[in-house]
């Protein structure tokens, strides 16, 4: 008899060694200049720099903002079909004027949106984003207390834009946008009529409330920031 052929040993193999994945970030996506134009002219406008009733140049304009002169004319084409600026025959473009008795009702449109803007950002915010919009508020309230007036609209801004992305509600920010820039523009047009500390405690209601997640407290502190603004307009009015 023949011995039996030894068993082979059964040998696992080797897993195959694999690549890591790379990962590649992304850089954030760059502004289009018709966007960084709108910005500009925006602030031009929302702070008196361009006067209501002022003749609105191109070339001025693009040489000022450093943008070139196509982004500026789709920027203002924007403006145009919002109402920021008007288009007549012979004259061009002109910078819409401030409407005391339309302003109310700016104001009425404006808080319909503005709480359910901040019962949406509430309720959607990330955690860095409630922090941020605190902090916005905080430096508005140590703006208002030194009266610096410009330190104190750049909080608001930023404000704004953090409260607009945490909201994710494009449909309510791109209603509400236009007329935020109306408010700012009759606030610096009468800002001496105005009590800066209590529109900044008010900002401040609002920023708390959305950063706790309370719905209700959130619609709050918008609300307490929409009659601060109609008793600020209705006094300037009643004159």
């Amino acid at each position: 008899m023949t011995p039996p052929h030894p068993r082979k040993k059964k040998t696992m193999a080797a897993p195959k060694k694999t690549a890591p994945k790379k990962t590649s970030l992304r850089p954030p996506p760059k502004r289009r200049a018709a966007d960084m134009a709108y910005d500009a002219i925006e602030t031009l406008l929302s702070t008196m720099l361009l006067k209501p009733g002022s003749q609105i140049v191109e070339a001025e304009l693009a040489e000022r903002t450093g943008l070139g002169r196509t982004p500026v004319r789709e920027a203002l084409m924007r403006m145009v079909s919002i109402g920021l600026i008007v288009q007549q025959p012979r004259r061009g473009l002109l910078v819409s004027a401030i409407d005391l008795a339309d302003h109310l009702d700016v104001i009425q449109t404006r808080r319909v949106l503005e709480l359910l803007i901040a019962a949406c950002s509430a309720r959607r915010a990330t955690a860095q984003q409630r922090k941020e919009i605190v902090h916005c508020a905080e430096m508005m309230v140590e703006a208002a207390g030194r009266g610096d007036l410009n330190d104190y609209m750049q909080a608001d801004r930023a404000l704004d834009l953090v409260n607009h992305q945490a909201s994710h509600n494009d449909s309510a920010v791109k209603a509400v946008v236009p007329l935020i820039v109306q408010c700012r523009r009759f606030w610096y047009a009468y800002q001496n009529e105005g009590e800066i500390v209590e529109g900044a405690n008010a900002h401040l209601e609002l920023a708390q409330g959305i950063a706790t997640g309370d719905e209700a407290a959130a619609i709050a502190g918008a609300n307490r920031l929409m009659d601060y603004l109609e008793v600020f307009a209705r006094k300037i009015i009643d004159k």
